[in-house]
């Protein structure tokens, strides 16, 4: 995989690339995929010196060549550009975790996650993960990610500065976990809440940067440091706000004995004042349809991670009642206890768990067969638009940063074969979804950067 260069002297200057194009209609609710087999991605700089450049143009290269016939042109011919990924819930202490195996998440919690994630109090064992962590993102396409930090603010420290060097939009925050956690990882109520504000004045809206308020889950959290990432996400409105809630359900049980009176597991959170726009919430598998109306209803967001569900026995996200209820989602890797960073596999799983519907009442329910165009909307614009980020990132559209990847569909011969053979798009991107892999992501172009090296 090549990268595009660091900001150079072109940086203030249009470019042009000509490949086949796919992006997201911004003007269409949900997944309208846009696509063009021979496209023009006309891109500029954004308002400021250091500010990212930004898409100007998109669209088909018959009818957009003449009208920038002067801009400095990179022709990619049989690869596809793309939008960057959007990873909506990743932990980045975890990338060594990765593969470890368990009895669930709890146990998975307590005998691996927890032990390494007490190494990253010492600031150059944090920074030598995260320079692991970004190559990794950026080595499989991933442009955007909200991740979890640990609970030292020195593993915030090392992996924001890592992201800024690189020009990655990232959003990340210190875990708070002040109770049922051991020694290492546990926190204390007021320190945590102090650094937390520190981390956000450090670092929020600092470059591509952004902070998210993390609670670990609510069993790991005290009434009083709950009511304080509340007060500090009232005081910081454009912070994001990032959890667990509903994956396993020993994990729901246990919220309930803690929290005997509240609705629902999700309902504790509101309780405190932890759902607003901008609060993502990972997995949310054992909910009702009260907690999705809910979560539709407050703006909150689920990030929905198959392979991690899938390698840790958790259950399956309830696509069909989802859509339903209509309330915002989009797809996550959850490394370590998802197995890959590669949005491919994502996608895939995505794909696998749709199909398979979900249990309730001891029957089963109908499987849903998720579009491929829609199952890459969740992993990018959808994503995207999940986090508050819409037309910001995850998407090609005029506006947007310029973040994106070229796919090489001919990285592989049977992928070749199968992308030579597709009547459709959909069957093209399902191609790609099915057999892709790193090998397949050729370059990844961000918004900070001036120019593909060739």
């Amino acid at each position: 995989m090549k990268a595009c260069a660091r900001r150079g002297k072109l940086r203030g200057m249009m470019q042009a690339f000509r490949a086949a194009l796919l992006w997201f209609d911004p003007h269409v609710p949900g997944p309208s995929v846009r696509y063009e087999p021979d496209g023009l991605l006309v891109t500029g700089p954004g308002d400021g010196p250091d500010a990212p450049r930004r898409v100007v143009d998109v669209g088909p290269w018959a009818t957009l060549a003449p009208r920038y016939a002067a801009v400095p042109l990179t022709h990619w011919p049989q690869r596809l550009i793309a939008p960057g990924f959007v990873d909506m819930h990743i932990h980045y202490p975890q990338t060594d975790v990765i593969g470890s195996p368990a009895d669930g998440l709890l146990p998975w919690l307590e005998r691996y996650t927890f032990p390494h994630e007490a190494r990253f109090h010492e600031p150059a064992y944090a920074a030598s993960v995260a320079e692991v962590f970004l190559d990794e993102l950026l080595r499989h396409g991933v442009t955007t990610a909200l991740t979890f930090a640990t609970s030292h603010p020195a593993s915030v420290d090392a992996l924001m500065t890592a992201a800024s060097q690189r020009g990655l939009k990232l959003i990340a925050g210190k875990v708070l976990q002040d109770r049922h956690s051991p020694d290492g990882v546990r926190d204390e109520t007021q320190r945590s809440l102090l650094d937390t504000e520190a981390l956000i004045q450090r670092w929020h809206g600092r470059g591509r940067l952004g902070y998210a308020i993390t609670p670990r889950f609510a069993p790991s959290c005290s009434d009083a440091q709950m009511r304080g990432a509340a007060e500090l996400a009232a005081r910081y409105p454009d912070v994001w706000i990032q959890s667990h809630v509903a994956e396993n359900v020993d994990e729901v049980r246990w919220a309930a004995q803690l929290y005997p009176g509240a609705r629902s597991y999700l309902a504790v959170y509101g309780d405190f004042g932890l759902l607003r726009e901008r609060a993502v919430y990972a997995h949310c598998i054992h909910i009702d349809d009260a907690d999705r109306a809910l979560m539709r209803e407050t703006g909150a967001a689920a990030a929905v991670s198959p392979t991690s569900n899938l390698f840790l026995g958790s259950g399956f996200f309830d696509y069909a009642s989802a859509e339903r209820i209509g309330f915002r989602y989009g797809l996550a890797s959850d490394v370590g206890g998802g197995t890959s960073f590669c949005p491919f596999h994502t996608m895939l799983a995505a794909y696998c768990v749709g199909r398979a519907g979900v249990t309730g009442g001891g029957l089963p329910k109908q499987g849903v067969s998720l579009p491929p165009s829609h199952l890459w909307w969740q992993h990018t614009a959808g994503a995207a638009e999940a986090m508050g980020l819409a037309g910001v990132v995850g998407n090609l559209a005029p506006g947007c940063e310029a973040d994106f990847v070229v796919l090489n569909p001919q990285a592989k011969p049977l992928l070749a074969r199968k992308w030579a053979q597709a009547d459709s798009l959909e069957e093209a991107l399902f191609a790609l979804i099915v057999l892709g892999d790193d090998r397949v992501v050729e370059r990844v172009c961000l918004a900070a950067e001036a120019q593909p090296r060739l």
